[in-house]
């Protein structure tokens, strides 16, 4: 007979009390390449970490957020050229659609003014906002490294 925590399906794992596993593992190219996109159970402890330290209170004074880009396993993340070292890949880091670059700076704002964060990239693609990156680390001190204006291809 199976116990109650086995019949749950870990995509639908609630990591914090707005935000759930499958947010962080959906990946087009996950599903293009058939790479499974599953974190072990310390990425999901930092996705945790990453959510109830960060996302939760984003959410709380901004409303909903989109996750675009969470957990990457070390494949997706190659094919996607990610970089070696991707906080991604160890569940430390969140990319989130901001709607558009005004939401995005008052995001941006308060996090450097509120929250403790290792990274946050305003990630832009000309003069056009393509989202805010944020990681939050446990395994070492948060650097409360910014850039305002992080130009990507």
């Amino acid at each position: 007979m199976k116990t109650q925590s086995e019949n749950i399906n870990p995509a639908d794992l609630q990591l914090s009390r707005h935000f759930r596993l499958s947010e962080f593992t959906r990946s087009a190219t996950a599903i293009r390449y058939g790479i499974d996109n599953t974190p072990d159970a310390d990425s999901i402890e930092a996705l945790q970490n990453l959510c109830i330290n960060v996302l939760e209170p984003l959410r709380e004074h901004f409303g909903a957020i989109r996750i675009t880009s969470g957990y990457r396993c070390p494949e997706v993340n190659e094919k996607i050229g990610g970089a070696l070292r991707s906080q991604h890949m160890f569940g430390e880091a969140a990319d989130i659609h901001c709607g558009s670059l005004e939401r995005g700076r008052k995001m941006y704002n308060f996090v450097v003014e509120n929250l403790d964060f290792d990274q946050m990239l305003l990630e832009m693609k000309g003069n056009v906002l393509h989202c805010l990156h944020i990681s939050y680390s446990c395994r070492y001190e948060n650097r409360h490294r910014v850039t305002s204006n992080y130009q990507i291809k």
